[in-house]
């Protein structure tokens, strides 16, 4: 997390941030009053959307926010500090446990367990929101990370488009096939310098080949497990061939889906919201299917936000009823109609994408999704310029030693999580 953020949300206790209108309820016991709720730019489709449904049916109004992304938590965390903040917060679900542990979000637990469907809600998002045994937040959207491929190219390259590849070898041998199309053809691209891309898009790699990029409990890093090392070569193999994009090399994470979109890319793994840019398009027919691991199992990053009231909400009635129908089938149905994948496992069949696997695929995958527990997850992860980003780089990119850029990284990954 950016320095100014933690250095902000440290200042803070219980006494959290607030923002709405005091907290009141009707004579029929009904919230009443303003909440407010700020959400990051990249909900911006959506969250007002929702917002309004919210508001047309109920006494308690919830009045949004839509922050950039790029700033999201650090304006979070300065609002934290000096008690301007909101009444309720859509967060990026790996940022929870920091957040949490710094006391600036209620304690859900109660909430969760009023619900009828707490038990059909997405196992990785409820594991995030925990600190300490308590819940600090509910489940709220969803991400999927998997393997988008190109039909035609598939099809142009000698291979079947209706079987994807299901193991390393098998994308190498794709990959390979697809760049002796010529014309700057390449098998698959990544953005070999963001961090947070590949927590999403290359740890799933590693958990589909029965591996670890971190421990169950955050506090021990994995960086330098085999199964990382498996991954870099599959990586590493892929550049020194040539058969992946030369932007990914450098990529932030801003060019790979319009590389993709080119049409003479053959596969790359991104998320839920690349369906919705593709569909749009047009121009390339695609499939989806899981990310592999080395030998065949599969895996994905389950992403999304969490929704979360601050322990210093003024008006708590209004924000809880609104976190609570967030959850429910007429908010999550609502989502799962402009695309968004539901978190709740019980409707994803029902409303999801109902007419195209593709988006069942993306359900699924979500359902099984996994979401490593850190609270210091964007200084040892997200950070570009950290551990995990620089390990990655230097060994697909790099001179090759790949088990040096593995044990530098798991170092430095571990001295912060000491230090945290």
């Amino acid at each position: 997390m950016a320095a100014a953020a933690a250095a902000a949300v440290a200042l803070v206790g219980l006494a959290g941030c607030g923002g709405g209108d005091d907290e009141t309820t009707s004579a029929s016991d009904k919230p009443v009053g303003t909440a407010t709720l700020w959400a990051r730019d990249s909900q911006k489709g959506f969250i007002n959307l929702l917002a309004d449904t919210y508001n047309k049916s109920h006494e308690g109004q919830v009045r949004v926010s839509v922050i950039p992304a790029a700033s999201f938590v650090q304006k979070f965390g300065t609002a934290a500090a000096s008690g301007s903040g909101p009444d309720i917060a859509s967060i990026d679900l790996v940022y929870l446990p920091y957040f949490a542990s710094k006391g600036v979000l209620d304690d859900l637990t109660p909430v969760l367990e009023e619900l009828e469907w707490k038990d059909d809600l997405s196992p990785a998002h409820k594991e995030l929101a925990v600190f300490e045994d308590k819940t600090y937040a509910l489940p709220f959207t969803a991400e999927a990370s998997v393997t988008f491929y190109n039909k035609d190219l598939f099809k142009k390259a000698g291979l079947d488009p209706e079987k994807p590849p299901a193991t390393y070898d098998e994308m190498l041998e794709a990959s390979r096939a697809i760049k002796k199309l010529g014309e700057g053809h390449y098998g698959f691209v990544m953005a070999g310098s963001c961090g947070g891309c590949n927590i999403f898009e290359f740890a799933p790699h590693v958990w589909a080949s029965g591996g670890e990029v971190l421990s169950e409990d955050g506090k021990t890093a994995q960086f330098d497990s085999p199964e990382v090392t498996e991954a870099l070569q599959f990586y590493r193999t892929m550049w020194e061939e040539g058969l992946m994009a030369p932007s990914s090399k450098t990529d932030n994470g801003s060019t790979q889906g319009g590389t993709f979109q080119s049409g003479k890319v053959g596969m790359v793994n991104l998320g839920a919201f690349f369906v919705q840019t593709l569909a749009a398009d047009k121009k390339i027919d695609f499939g989806v299917a899981p990310i592999v691991g080395r030998d065949g199992g599969t895996a994905s990053f389950a992403g999304g936000d969490e929704i979360a009231v601050t322990a210093g909400a003024k008006n708590k009635a209004v924000a809880y009823d609104f976190v609570k129908w967030a959850t429910g089938d007429e908010a999550q149905t609502l989502l799962a109609e402009n695309s968004i994948v539901p978190v709740r496992t019980d409707l994803v069949e029902t409303v999801y994408g109902v007419d195209d696997e593709r988006y069942q695929v993306l359900g699924e995958s979500m359902s099984t999704g996994r979401t490593p527990y850190s609270v210091v997850e964007n200084e040892i992860i997200n950070d570009n310029n950290g551990p995990w980003a620089t390990m990655i780089n230097k060994a697909v990119f790099g001179g090759g030693d790949i088990r040096a850029a593995q044990d530098e990284a798991q170092k430095a990954a571990q001295a912060i999580i000491d230090a945290g």
